[in-house]
């Protein structure tokens, strides 16, 4: 069963800052250098010191970006930057946001999850994690006593019964922030507090649902370390302690608001290509069809409708080379999959991201597992044009970009306790940090609808 809950929420003192979208940030593991410096300029209250504080020469254990994060977090709540809520709370959220000159809304609610297990079939991850960011999380989590940014969860709800309710209880033309964030998104947030009798139905509603980790799967699986080392030291007992519990954003998969983007792959350098005995070697496992490489903006456009018209019903990925004359689209051959290796479960095997990696960056290329976790070879971006563009320039080798993972093919792999790569999906937009963090007290418990 998933419990679900409301909770006393700190958040940006309203009264103090009438408009807060130079208080918050993207989630921390999608900025850059160059962003990080502009949060750090943009207000200094921004929510980029606590996430993603700077790192200084002569750093110590005692003075650190997590020992400073947390000087800010207590001095922002001391100062009535922050206040908290006087009552358990739930937090209405609603993203608008353009795509492909199509104007979309992706509808979310703030509250609280009871943390799982590892192999829980209630809440099921679909990305690989790394230990090295999980410790990181952990440090500031520690530090700050707090979850500073949200769980992206996903849940299914065809009739779309849990938005309505909570939509009936909230003033939709006034919600408690409205604003524009940088990146053109628009955000709402509606509050709402102390509201029993929707909080029981809510948990009702939850209890027999499963939860799929869309984003954030290193501070899901910190939460729950946090969790069992607090039970080490202050117990177990009662259940519903706030350690106990993670902070997540939930949205329902169902909903026309959803979208997810590919992840086009981006390579550094591959030692000794060439790229006719590349394609030789391609044409084992794919079709090519061959695009001439002319005008950077009209050639992005068709890659992008030949990949979403031979992908439909099968894999295809579109490959491009620095100095290439033309870039390539690679449609499956029937029976290639079979060469992807005997440990894969035939969900995976549909997979275009593995196909990817199997066929072309292990079999072809030569890269290794190890080689394709390292970001020093490996990047990623989820615009064509620009993967296009950085490829032209010399900045990569070569690119290879995707169809997006389909909503469906996430269910069936999460539902099969599988496990996708990394960076198989890129749920957009990303949720903002800074809209409400919540405090671990390990002396408080979660009071319960």
């Amino acid at each position: 069963m998933v419990l679900f809950a409301p909770f006393r929420g700190i958040t940006y003192n309203a009264q103090r800052f009438k408009d807060i979208s130079t208080l918050v940030a993207p989630p921390y593991d999608v900025i850059t250098e160059d962003e990080q410096d502009l949060y750090y300029k943009i207000n200094p209250y921004n929510v980029i010191r606590l996430i993603l504080g700077k790192k200084k020469r002569g750093d110590t254990d005692w003075d650190n970006r997590y020992t400073r994060a947390a000087e800010y977090f207590k001095r922002w709540q001391e100062e009535m930057v922050l206040v908290r809520a006087r009552h358990p709370s739930l937090y209405l959220t609603r993203i608008t946001y353009k795509l492909n000159n199509t104007t979309k809304s992706r509808w979310g609610l703030i509250g609280l999850v009871k943390i799982e297990d590892d192999g829980s079939k209630r809440i099921l991850p679909h990305e690989r994690t790394f230990s090295a960011y999980k410790e990181d999380r952990l440090r500031l989590m520690k530090a700050c006593s707090a979850q500073l940014s949200q769980i992206f969860g996903l849940y299914s709800d065809p009739e779309g019964t849990i938005m309505s309710n909570l939509k009936e209880k909230v003033d939709l033309d006034a919600p408690a922030l409205d604003f524009e964030f940088i990146d053109g998104t628009r955000h709402k947030v509606w509050i709402i507090e102390n509201d029993f009798q929707l909080f029981k139905e809510l948990t009702r509603l939850f209890q027999d649902k499963k939860i799929i980790i869309a984003d954030g799967h290193h501070r899901y699986e910190t939460s729950r370390n946090l969790r069992d080392i607090m039970r080490l030291r202050f117990g177990k007992y009662p259940p519903n302690r706030s350690y106990e519990f993670v902070m997540m954003y939930l949205s329902n998969m169902d909903d026309d608001g959803l979208t997810v983007l590919p992840s086009h792959r981006l390579i550094k350098e591959v030692s000794g290509f060439g790229l006719d005995e590349f394609l030789a070697h391609a044409s084992q496992f794919f079709e090519t069809t061959e695009i001439p490489f002319s005008n950077e903006e009209d050639v992005a456009k068709k890659v992008k409708e030949l990949l979403f018209r031979y992908g439909a019903n099968d894999t295809a990925l579109a490959f491009f080379a620095y100095n290439s004359p033309s870039i390539y689209i690679f449609t499956i051959k029937p029976g290639a999959r079979e060469q992807m290796g005997d440990d894969l479960h035939p969900a995976l095997k549909r997979l275009d991201v593995l196909v990817l990696s199997r066929l072309i960056f292990q079999k072809i290329l030569g890269f290794s597992k190890e080689d394709m976790d390292n970001n020093r070879i490996f990047h990623y971006t989820t615009d064509i044009k620009k993967a296009m563009s950085q490829v032209s320039r010399g900045d990569y080798q070569m690119a290879f970009l995707l169809n997006p993972t389909k909503i469906d093919h996430i269910k069936e792999i999460t539902n099969s306790s599988l496990i996708m790569p990394r960076k198989s999906t890129y749920f957009y937009p990303k949720i903002l940090t800074g809209l409400v963090f919540n405090k671990i007290d390990p002396h408080e418990v979660i009071q319960l609808p």
